[in-house]
């Protein structure tokens, strides 16, 4: 593609690059950029792209996209904002894949990936679309399933894998958006059908700083989709909703919202409340426990009339959809007569979530076993802590992913939040060794909610990914106590 071609739609401020050059393909990592690509030098946390222009000339790019002037002679382009630029870059290389299919997206603190799992099934089942899937635990093209390192790509890549989806056959995309993804304009020019609005309790404040500029950021979504399904009963809603440029669709448990949950029951099998939509009342009943999931419910449904689909049709769906890996998760334990389960509850609320509902239909005792993430907010850890103390009736501490962080000094960071408490707790900090003691020391009735992996896989320590799948530590120590 012609360098002209591929900066349509940016505004240049200087350039010294031909425009008539071919460029074959778009780097933003001097490690991997090749001969004849153009490299996109971007401002970030730890490091800056411009530090690495000479690198990325060394290795042959065309030429150079940057928002500083290089300091090594080279073709350049400059433009105002790279970020921004390499997003519309992704787009025009891969034909503007989004315009072609029907785009949703989900942000919020807790509930993203059971929410976007859910809309695929209606929307593949109910209106028969094949549906292509970008999130935390996978990116899916129908049944295909793509590994994935973070909840939303890098613009480019983002833009790569819609294409790869277009190319499929798909005709709607279902992604999870999350705030750094909003704030860092990796969907930067994409527009959406519709916008989902879970939630927003604390969490990636390392990041935010603020919960206002965490609010702020997932309010970026609802600048760029015609129909916002949002949470009324959120205390946050209103502020992120005030600024919207799209129709707004309302869901709760309260009076006055658009779609409402009424005469709702929670059991360990799953929910069942009645919705009520413009006065019709329709039966739903989901298979996943826990009274998060109702609005977990509420939001696919708002999302999927917006899309055209009746809440009747959606509900026969939702009567048969199976558990999301990694959420409220039940690991075999054959001939126990204890339970665990697995969930990926890493922030204050998702981890008050899971044991209020594991509280709701466990006959023995809640253990909690937890960390929290190294390198991540840390005014979060105490209040784990106390939300654990306040409804486990054992609490094991144990390490998470450290990153660079020392387990130690995180665990130290949680223990305020459970000292002078009542509820009973230990320390073991090798995770695996962890797990171990709950299984030695589980009691008949009690469920074990192993927090904060869900559907890892690994344990980061000092940016190396070790493999660390909790499933196969039950399933092997089961095995060896025969």
């Amino acid at each position: 593609m012609k360098l002209k071609e591929l900066l349509q739609g940016i505004s240049v401020l200087s350039a010294t690059a031909d425009m008539e050059m071919e460029i074959s393909n778009v780097s933003y990592d001097s490690r991997s950029t090749k001969p004849g690509e153009l490299f996109v030098a971007m401002r970030g946390f730890e490091t800056d792209g411009h530090a690495y222009i000479d690198k990325a000339v060394t290795a042959g790019a065309a030429a150079v996209l940057c928002e500083r002037l290089p300091e090594v002679p080279a073709p350049y382009v400059q433009v105002e904002n790279s970020r921004r630029a390499l997003a519309v870059l992704g787009a025009n290389f891969f034909g503007h894949p989004a315009d072609t299919m029907t785009m949703a997206a989900v942000t919020g603190t807790n509930g993203k990936t059971t929410t976007t799992y859910l809309l695929k099934a209606i929307l593949e089942q109910a209106a028969g679309a094949k549906v292509g899937l970008i999130g935390t635990n996978q990116n899916m093209i129908g049944n295909e399933i793509l590994p994935t390192d973070r909840t939303t790509p890098e613009s480019f890549e983002l833009q790569r894998l819609v294409a790869g989806m277009r190319d499929a056959g798909c005709t709607h995309v279902v992604m999870e958006v999350s705030s750094h993804a909003l704030a860092l304009d990796r969907v930067y020019g994409v527009h959406y059908a519709v916008g989902i609005f879970t939630n927003l309790t604390q969490d990636h404040l390392d990041f935010h700083k603020t919960m206002e500029a965490y609010c702020d950021a997932k309010g970026i979504l609802f600048q760029n989709c015609d129909v916002g399904v949002y949470n009324a009963d959120d205390p946050w809603s209103e502020r992120l909703m005030e600024g919207a440029a799209c129709r707004k669709y309302s869901y709760g448990e309260r009076e006055g919202a658009d779609l409402r949950a009424e005469n709702i029951s929670l059991s360990a099998s799953g929910v069942m409340f009645d919705a009520v939509v413009n006065s019709r009342r329709v039966p739903i009943k989901v298979g996943i426990p826990g009274g998060f999931m109702v609005y977990n419910t509420l939001d696919v449904l708002g999302a999927a009339l917006a899309l055209g689909i009746s809440v009747e049709n959606s509900a026969r769906v939702l009567a048969g959809v199976p558990h999301v890996k990694g959420r409220v998760e039940v690991v075999p334990t054959p001939g126990k007569a204890y339970t665990v389960l697995i969930d990926y509850a890493h922030s204050p609320d998702g981890l008050r979530n899971v044991l209020s509902t594991v509280k709701g239909f466990a006959k023995g005792r809640t253990v909690a076993l937890f960390g929290c993430g190294g390198d991540r907010d840390r005014t979060k850890r105490p209040k784990m802590g106390k939300i654990a103390a306040e409804l486990a009736d054992f609490v094991v501490v144990t390490s998470d992913n450290p990153r660079t962080e020392e387990p130690a000094a995180i665990i130290a960071d949680i223990l305020p939040g459970l000292e002078g408490t009542a509820v009973p707790y230990v320390v073991v900090e090798n995770r695996v060794e962890a797990i171990h003691y709950c299984l030695d020391h589980a009691q008949p009735g009690d469920v074990i909610a192993l927090c904060g992996k869900g559907h890892e896989t690994y344990q980061e320590i000092n940016h190396v990914k070790h493999h660390m799948d909790e499933r196969e530590i039950v399933a092997a120590y089961l095995k060896k106590q025969g």
